[in-house]
């Protein structure tokens, strides 16, 4: 059991949750600045036409370098109904959609002003529907390379993301494939129980 770093994220990838899954000790990147194009603010999920990329917008400052704890939530327009239209669509008859609806369902209810925050609490919803202790320390300084613990901050960039892992079935499977690595909602619908032991037999 590895101590290990990473980013909080919006129903993080199926990576961030292997690596919490078979950690010792969970610390939290509080102190980076944030970055566009990154899973910081957005989700994968399988929709019936494949791939989606569900993206939260976000309050953009003047400043050059904002930190990601500091980022604000974009209000103007209903982001959260959009986005559990999505996951309804996307998910509504996979096995396990309407055992853990109740439990998301708050999230895309409940007006959050601030991305950490948001981010913090997808990750413990999904941590106690997979019955995985979330219990994780924050970072209270940013450094650029860490030597005691696992970095895993790389994980926030889906680009440079490259873990791939065993196939598991999927609702629109027959129609366009296996898709790797989505949002750990994709894992957690279709597998329910079992996504843990799944998440627990992979490798990062």
């Amino acid at each position: 059991m590895s101590n290990i770093i990473l980013h909080p994220s919006y129903f993080p990838s199926i990576s961030h949750f292997v690596a919490i899954a078979k950690a010792g000790v969970v610390t939290f990147e509080m102190d980076d600045n944030f970055q566009k194009q990154t899973n910081r603010n957005r989700m994968y999920i399988y929709s019936p036409n494949g791939i989606q990329m569900l993206n939260i917008p976000v309050k953009h400052s003047k400043e050059a370098h904002q930190r990601t704890k500091d980022i604000k939530l974009e209000t103007a327009f209903d982001w959260q109904k959009q986005h559990f239209k999505s996951l309804e669509a996307a998910y509504r008859t996979s096995p396990f959609f309407e055992y853990f609806e109740d439990d998301i369902l708050p999230i895309f209810q409940k007006k959050h002003t601030f991305l950490m925050d948001l981010n913090l609490e997808t990750m413990s919803i999904v941590s106690k529907c997979l019955k995985l202790e979330f219990d994780y320390d924050e970072s209270s300084e940013y450094f650029h390379q860490v030597t005691d613990k696992t970095d895993y901050r790389n994980l926030i960039n889906g680009k440079k993301d490259m873990a791939v892992f065993e196939p598991y079935t999927q609702v629109f499977g027959e129609k366009h494939g296996y898709l790797n690595n989505l949002s750990i909602l994709d894992l957690l619908f279709n597998e329910g129980r079992y996504a843990l032991d799944y998440l627990r037999k992979q490798a990062l």
